[in-house]
């Protein structure tokens, strides 16, 4: 039942692969949790007070609550998966209630850091130097997600209109405005890219980022690239794609621009999602009447 659930999720839901892995994870876990506790193996003949023994477990190793969050809707949504498969006629998950967790804003990188990893550190003249600069300057362009970048094919990107198409959650199509030094760039990287596969020999996929051997980008290739650069230019902990993301939304609505074009931009499904980055220009804009103000 589990697998039947992952192929749902997979074909039908049209999951992505990440999502998908997590979700095999979480339930292989539970699974284990059982078979070593209550020396259960069917994970179908659960009731509500295993599930939540085994949160409380989760929650006594410091696992953060929003991991734990994430577990529990796994759980809830492939018990509901049984009951439309009329394997259950109850959801022993759907009395569990999600843990509450603290609220935390979104961490981004300054204008100023931005434009020194941008327009300032030198990218080496080849495929993988390239390549790198290209998944920055596309990351803090548009605000994607690693997964909708790892989906471009190059006939995605529209040089006429200068968009980009890319393909969100549940595979939702949107098209994004990009900048014409950002075209001019993918130019400069296609160029380089079809010289050097044609000296090694290699035919490449047609994915706009490919690694070393043509193949289409990973979501490793993605990380290990903007921890890299972004290592250069700040000491904070956090050093992820999303962090980009997270500075494209921040920096946009410091210059105005108006909340529901980047919740558009972003591919959020509601606003409520795109308003955590208010609080940040909050702080701002405090900042700002603070040093201003006469009575401050």
């Amino acid at each position: 039942m589990i697998q039947s659930f992952l192929n749902y999720i997979q074909y039908e839901k049209r999951y992505s692969p990440h999502t998908r892995i997590a979700y095999e994870n979480d339930l292989l876990q539970f699974q284990d949790f059982l078979i070593q506790t209550h020396h259960q193996e069917d994970i179908t003949l659960v009731d509500t007070n295993q599930i939540k023994h085994w949160i409380i477990q989760l929650s006594e190793t410091n696992i953060h609550p929003n991991s734990i969050n994430r577990k529990i809707s796994t759980l809830k949504s492939f018990y509901k998966f049984l009951q439309r498969e009329h394997q259950l006629s109850l959801n022993p998950a759907s009395r569990v209630k999600l843990l509450k967790s603290p609220k935390r804003n979104p961490e981004f990188i300054t204008e100023e850091k931005m434009i020194v990893l941008l327009d300032n550190l030198q990218y080496e003249n080849d495929f993988s130097g390239k390549r790198d600069q290209l998944i920055l300057e596309i990351l803090y362009n548009t605000g994607i997600r690693v997964s909708e970048l790892l989906g471009i094919g190059i006939n995605d990107v529209d040089f006429y209109q200068s968009t980009i198409k890319v393909f969100g959650k549940r595979k939702r199509e949107r098209i994004i405005p990009i900048l014409k030094p950002l075209l001019a760039l993918i130019e400069q990287y296609e160029e380089t890219k079809k010289n050097h596969f044609a000296q090694v020999g290699i035919s490449p996929q047609d994915f706009l980022i490919l690694s070393d051997k043509g193949e289409q980008g990973y979501h490793l290739l993605i990380y290990n690239t903007v921890k890299k650069y972004l290592t250069d230019i700040t000491t904070q902990s956090k050093k992820s794609p999303h962090v980009i993301r997270h500075s494209f939304a921040t920096h946009l609505l410091d210059k105005g621009a108006d909340l529901n074009a980047i919740k558009e931009l972003l591919g959020h499904s509601s606003l409520a999602a795109t308003q955590v980055y208010t609080h940040n220009s909050l702080e701002k804009l405090k900042t700002i009447f603070e040093q201003a103000h006469p009575k401050a």
